[in-house]
């Protein structure tokens, strides 16, 4: 039954026999929907922010270098928050410009608290970019050139296990430990692993996964696991095999944004 538009049901009567009407307000679940999403929407504003401003306040910088006291801290650089394991920041030297993203690892020496001597261990030029949850430990000597990019997950390390004797767990044995040298300007893609005793030359390129060891020329492009050399520049043949792609072509100095987008709109035309 319908009185004044609201839906009315009987739900009992009394002793008198007087039915007793409940009324059924039907809710509107717009509106609660409508008022969730906002609390959402400002909740989510607020840990952004929050966390923002904590990533701002935990970054390592020359000027804020909160608890670690590098050998060297360029001026520029910046180990994103949160930081991964660092430990012998005494023997870790960092170029200018650098870029630490979050959850790196450096180390020099096989655990904290080592006196390692006079000389820095591990040691980043200027413009070194570490992409995210990289490991770069320095056992003994590690030197990264000045402009080398390694993509997220890079594994760069001058230890490694041996397993001389088979009786004795290898976990129990002595490492091996030779030095690395990463030259200037060089590419290490995405989840590359560099082993004990690697020398990669100048512009050198690592694929996605492989992994390193031994010396690599410059201007080289090693894949695998085992990596071998995949692609080789030569001075009078240029890049062997070809590349498959164009280069791309530089844009010319004074040419503004407003131009190329004209010029884009001419080709698309």
């Amino acid at each position: 039954m319908k009185r004044g538009g609201a839906n009315i049901t009987a739900h009992r009567r009394d002793q008198a026999g007087r039915a007793d009407y409940r009324v059924r307000v039907p809710r509107n679940r717009n509106t609660f929907s409508s008022l969730a999403a906002w609390r959402r929407r400002v909740l989510a504003r607020a840990v952004q922010r929050g966390w923002r401003w904590v990533q701002e306040t935990g970054a390592v910088t020359a000027e804020h270098p909160g608890r670690l006291r590098f050998r060297r801290l360029g001026s520029g650089t910046r180990l994103a928050f949160p930081q991964g394991t660092v430990f012998g920041e005494a023997w870790i030297e960092l170029g200018d410009h650098c870029i630490v993203a979050e959850q790196v690892t450096l180390t020099a020496g096989m655990m904290p608290g080592l006196d390692l001597g006079a000389d820095p261990i591990l040691t980043l030029g200027g413009g070194v970019v570490l992409g995210r949850g990289s490991h770069v430990i320095a056992d003994a000597r590690v030197t990264i050139g000045s402009d080398t990019y390694c993509g997220p997950y890079v594994y760069i390390t001058s230890t490694n296990h041996s397993y001389d004797d088979p009786h004795e767990p290898v976990g129990r044995q002595w490492p091996r430990t030779e030095p690395v040298e990463i030259g200037p300007g060089c590419w290490l893609g995405t989840g590359a692993v560099i082993l004990p005793g690697a020398r990669l030359g100048r512009n050198v390129v690592v694929a996605a996964g492989a992994v390193v060891r031994g010396e690599v020329p410059d201007h080289s492009v090693v894949a695998g696991a085992p990596a071998r050399v995949v692609r080789s520049w030569d001075p009078v043949r240029g890049w062997q095999p070809p590349l498959r792609t164009p280069a791309p072509v530089p844009i010319p100095e004074g040419i503004t944004p407003e131009q190329l987008l004209a010029l884009a709109e001419l080709e698309e035309s």
